[in-house]
Order: C-alpha cells, then structure tokens, then sequence
C-alpha cells in the first residue's frame, strides 16, 4: 500500500537517514516571532540542497509551515521536523513557533532538540519577549548559538545588536557571546561574505579573534592552552573547533554568526551548517530525560544507545486525513521498527484534564519526518509513527515487553477561557471527537465544563492560540459557536425578610394544600444554607418538614434571579407556621409551598449578588509595574503588594500581588501581553466571592 500525506510542502524533502547518532544533530530555531525562523529554516534546506530552492511565508510553501492555519495566519503555530543531510551528517532542524501563545510548542521543540538556534533581527531592539525566550532555554542548559539575522533589512545595526546580545546574554563581561563569523566588509555586511576568525584572521577583525579564542580555551581540557596562547604559540585549528564543540557543548559559550536569511541577498548559510556539524553536540553528548515504570519505580538510566531499552517521546500529534492520527516522536534510547509491539504512556498531566493513561497498541506505520515509510529508527533521531489510537502529546513509546514513563515537559497553566457550544444537536457528537483529538494533540489547551455554568470552557495560552483551537475543531468537521464566558455567580440575602408559601390546587381529583411561613437571614461568608423548624403546635406535620426544606433549597439553589441561575448562600431558613389539610396535603405541596415562600421573600427582602474574586500574582519587568498598576486599577482590584522577585535572569523583575474580581481576568492574558510585550505573566487562584456592584451586578446578570 502506498503511503500519501496530506502535508504538501513536506512531500519537498527526500528522506535522509544517518548511520549512527554520532551523525545526527538536532537542531531547535528559537526567535521572536517575526525574525525569520521559518524563512532561514528554507534557505538552509535550500543550501543543502535538501529542496530546489526556498519557498516564503507569504506564498504558503515553506516546507516548516505547512499546515492550513499556518498558511492562512502567515506565522508558525507548531512544531516541525526538517531534515536535511550536509557533510554526511543529518541535521534535523525543528523550526518553533514565536508566539508566546504556541510556548508549549517551543518546550516540545527544546525538548526533543539537543541545541538551538537563537535567532534575533539586526533590524529590531531586543525586547522582554526575546529575553524570555532565553531564558526558557537557559533552564534547559540548551547549547546555543546566536543568529543575527536579516542584515539587509532597513535600520539593520550589526554592531548595536550584537552588543546588546552580550549585554544581555554574555555574563558579568560579555564574552560568553561572541562572533564566530563577521562581515567582510564591516562599512557594508549585508553584502560580500563572512570572515572565519578561527580560521582566516584579518588585521581588520585581530581583536575579535583574539577575544573569541580566549572565550573558547577557557573550556579547554588542555589547562596550558591559555597560556601557551597569551605566549604567542600559533594554535592549531583543529584544537580550536573541538575547545569551540566543547564550549558550546557545556552551554557556557554561545557564538554569533550573522546571516542574510532572504530578501534580496542570502548568505552565512554555509557557515550556519559548518558550526551545526562541528559545534554542536551529538544526541550522544547530551543528558537525557529520567524515565520511570507505569507504576512509578524506577527505571533503567536511558543513553542514546540504539541497543538499549526503547523510549521514545511524542512532541507533536496531528491528524491525517489519509493515516489518521499520527505521532511526530523523538527516540532517546533503542530502536523503533516498524514490527515493534508499543506501549503508550501518558503521566503527569491529569492536574490539566488528561488523565494517567497505558495502553498496547500493534506495530503501527512507521514513517520518517518526511511522511515517507522506513523500517527503522534509533536512538537520536525523529520518526512518524501512524495509527497509533491512544497516542497524546507528551506520550512515552516504550517496548509492551518494557514499559516505561518519561514524564512530559512543563506546560505554562492556559489562563484565557473560551466557552464553546455545537451549533445544533446534531453536532455534539461531532464536536466531542473533535474535542477528543484536540487534547491528544495540544496539552497546554485545558477542557473542562464548568459545574456551576453549565458551559464547555476551553483554557488557551492567548487569543493566537485560541484562534488555532478553534480551527482545529472546525478541521474536523465540528460546527461550533462561541460564546461570552460566564463566571460563577452567588447571591446572598442582605438583611431579613419574611415568605410567605401557599399550594392550594385541586386537579384530576387529587388535591394539593401547602402553606408555609418561613424567615431568611443572612449568615457569615461560607456557611452555606441551614433549615431550622420552630412551628409550635403542628401546624405543619412532622412529616411535611422535610418537605418544606427540600423545597426552600432546591429554590435557593436555582436562584430567585428571572434572569439568570444564581444559587443563594450563606442564609438560614427558618420555618415559623403554615397550614394542612388532612386530605389533601402532600410532600409535593409542602416542596412547592418551600419553593413559592423563598420567592416570596425575595420579593420583599433584599438580595445582592455575589462575583468570585481571585488572588492573582503578576510578575513583570519593573518598567512594565507602572503600566500594569494603572490597568489593575481600571479592573476594580485591590493591590495588596508589590516585592522584588529574586532571580538569575538579566533584568529587574517585581511580583504584584492582588485581588482582582473574576470577571475583569476574562480577557487579562491578551491584555497583559500587550502591556508587557510578552514577557510578563500572571497566576490566579480562586479567593472568596465579593457582593458586586449594582451597575457591575446589571451587567453579569445581563
């Protein structure tokens, strides 16, 4: 059977395949979206004559943004795998989105990768966004280089940019970023070519070699290098590249190549993959992720050992419309066949609405990154595996003979909800499978229907990342709408107030004869609903007691709001007289007396409403504390502090802490973005519910 895909740009690519791990590099492209990732990621393919030539963004055929919404958006929102081979070793560069909204895609991508890219516009300042970036792979201990990329734009400044790498990426001195490859003509670098420093000193670039070898020894295992060199012995190259694959290894060095990646000029690509193939580490240089048993004991410690126990990771699932679903899955260790018995493995991320799964699955298709079928992949390199049905995200792919667990990257919590609903009955059944494959393919999106709305919310990262949800869910033939969120409203009785029940019907020969006279006051927060009986005389029967209170609370937990269902709390009903009939009385009239007396009283007493209010931690860059103080004033919230948080990162940074009602945090991740350029973020948890005010009360009702 002949193996088709529904991926087009894909197609581009021949399949490559390496010979041992040692000849493999996996490669992430990190950026800020809008510096060229996708763009560069085409003229490197193209460099290594791995396509014809490169595609752009605008056309739609790049072979990294394939899929139809990136296409339609002209910006990455997932993670792709691009494999090309140069100088007889197989680059896999996985090209990341730069949205702060797809994070959960660039963590899948640092994931799987074993160094990166950073790449960065000579055109552009470096903003808070860009240094969050560096940091997600600072955590990691992700060997880096630096691209400056697009040097040919208008305002492009090699020199302000790259010292504002150093500032901020370099240390104490500066001197863990430095260029590697500079201009040949520094009056005009976006034109010529690159000068090697190593390689070809120039009395133009003396002092930037001088530096950049002083930076890269300092790594070296020969403790004399320095020495000898500050001596004025000539040192080998040789020596140098592998002191450089060392330094960049360990993650204490970064080298900075400027590039032209497109537009009307193009070059340092040749240059990019020479320090991809002898700067970067192997899959064999890097640690690799703990692994565990199902049940949680210990498992085997993994190298990337193509004999070892398999573990494999999935860090990307879509669906085919010819294969099904597929998983795009990084080996760490052993062999993937395509008659391998699997199991899955899915742990650690029920506290996000996926729950700790295990299943066997049979040998399934098992393709390489480019779609096409292979018969094998070892450890270090990326294969395709189709038609796997349990299959989510963050999954492990284990042997059924050993299973094993390694627990998924750490996803940022989705704080912006989205309430959703099928556009018809007829469609829920659509919208539920389709709700099925979007939490298999996207763990940072959280589903859940709220208990108190009735409403099916789905929990994005920010407004990009909810626009791809919902065409994923449209993609599969799912009819949806969406509609205003709804927070979880509470009402309260303000002060006394009498009710007054009666139930006196006759029909189809069966009578109904209730009434009740009940009082309503209202108790401390979080008391809930107490029912206290003090009817002298029996005048309500002992038996019709509970009748009474089953129908006063049934009530209250409707709401006396017409518009809306809004439980009452923190009352006390007290049952003071009422009325039977010996005939005609029943539980079901003395229920519906309750009910009518609590309405009753709400009609004459006062009722306030009640809005969730959380406690919210905002940290920001202190430039930003200004902007974000002013907003919260603008949301009714109650700033209770502001402390400096203690951190590594470059930049000063403030922790506000507040409490800001519900209903004004709805849209606040897009709102904070903004005010923040990306970089600043936010946690809520659920505090108490305040009385809201009577415009805001109108408004919540409405």
């Amino acid at each position: 059977m002949t193996v088709k895909t529904a991926v087009r740009t894909q197609s581009r690519l021949a399949p490559v395949a390496a010979g041992s791990p040692e000849k493999i590099r996996n490669v992430a492209l990190v950026g800020h979206g809008g510096v060229g990732k996708t763009t560069l990621t085409e003229h490197l393919l193209a460099t290594a004559g791995a396509i014809p030539r490169a595609g752009t963004v605008a056309d739609g055929n790049t072979v990294s943004d394939a899929d139809p919404v990136e296409i339609s958006q002209q910006r990455s929102a997932f993670l792709s795998v691009c494999p090309l081979r140069y100088n007889d070793v197989v680059l896999n560069l996985l090209d990341t989105p730069g949205s702060p909204d797809f994070v959960g895609e660039l963590r899948a991508g640092l994931r799987a990768a074993d160094a990166a890219l950073f790449v960065v516009s000579a055109a552009d300042e470096l903003d808070d966004s860009t240094l969050a970036l560096w940091e997600e792979c600072a955590a990691l201990g992700t060997p880096r280089a630096v691209v400056i990329n697009r040097l040919d734009a208008p305002r492009a400044d090699l020199a302000r940019v790259l010292g504002a790498c150093r500032q901020a990426f370099g240390g104490v001195d500066g001197n863990a970023v430095l260029p590697l490859y500079l201009p040949s003509d520094p009056a005009q670098p976006a034109t010529g070519g690159l000068v090697e420093l190593l390689n070809a000193p120039d009395s133009a670039h003396q002092d930037d070699r001088s530096a950049l070898i002083e930076a890269i020894i300092a790594e070296s295992e020969d403790e004399s290098l320095l020495d000898r060199y500050l001596s004025g012995d000539d040192l080998d190259p040789a020596v140098l590249v592998a002191d450089l694959h060392t330094a960049v290894g360990r993650g204490h060095f970064h080298p900075v190549v400027p590039v032209c990646g497109g537009g009307d000029s193009s070059f340092g690509m040749r240059e990019l993959l020479d320090l991809i193939v002898r700067g970067f580490p192997s899959p064999t240089e890097r640690p690799l992720p703990e692994c565990w048993t199902p049940i949680g004991a210990p498992g085997p410690k993994l190298s990337c050992d193509p004999a070892g126990p398999l573990a494999a990771e999935v860090v990307r699932t879509w669906v085919d419309p010819y294969l099904g679903r597929v998983s795009l899955a990084r080996v760490f260790s052993g062999t993937i066949t395509s008659d391998t018995a699997l199991h899955v493995s899915g742990h650690g991320s029920a506290d996000r609405g996926h729950p700790d799964h295990d299943a066997d699955e049979k040998p399934a298709t098992l393709l390489g990154p480019t779609l096409t079928p292979i018969s094998s992949a070892f450890a270090g390199d990326f294969c395709v595996v189709a038609r796997l049905a349990s299959a989510e995200t963050g999954d492990t792919l284990s042997d059924q003979r050993q299973p094993l667990v390694i627990l998924p990257w750490q996803l940022p919590e989705p704080l912006l909800p989205m309430a959703v609903r099928a556009a018809t009955r007829n469609d829920e059944d659509a919208l539920g499978k389709a709700l099925t494959r979007l939490a298999a393919a996207d763990p940072a999106v959280r589903i859940e229907r709220n208990a108190e709305t009735g409403q099916l919310v789905l929990w994005c990262l920010g407004e990009a990342h909810a626009e791809v949800v919902l065409a994923r869910l449209r993609s599969g033939g799912a009819a949806l709408e969406t509609e205003p969120v709804r927070v979880p409203l509470l009402a309260t009785f303000t002060g006394p107030a009498r009710g007054h029940g009666r139930q006196v019907k006759q029909s189809g020969g069966h009578g109904q004869y209730a009434v009740c006279d009940i009082e309503i006051e209202p108790l401390p927060r979080g008391s809930g609903v107490r029912f206290v009986d003090r009817v002298v005389g029996g005048a309500v029967p002992s038996q019709f007691i509970g009748s009474v209170e089953k129908g006063t609370r049934a009530q209250l937990a409707r709401g006396v709001q017409q518009q809306a269902t809004v439980p009452v709390v923190d009352v006390q009903v007290t049952l003071v007289d009422g009325k039977a009939h010996s005939v005609d009385s029943s539980d079901a009239a003395f229920q519906t007396a309750g009910a009518l007396a609590v309405k009753d009283a709400a009609s004459t007493g006062g009722v306030q409403l009640l809005e969730p209010v959380d406690a919210v931690q905002i940290t920001v860059a202190e430039h930003h504390i200004g902007a974000v103080l002013s907003d919260l004033s603008g949301r009714r919230a109650r700033v209770t502090g502001t402390e400096p948080l203690a951190s590594d990162r470059p930049g000063n940074r403030s922790v506000i802490n507040a409490e800001v009602p519900a209903v004004e945090l709805l849209r606040y991740p897009a709102v904070l973005r903004s005010l923040t350029g990306g970089s600043g973020s936010f946690t809520r948890s659920y505090l108490r519910h305040d009385p809201a005010p009577a415009t805001v009360a109108t408004a919540l009702l409405g």
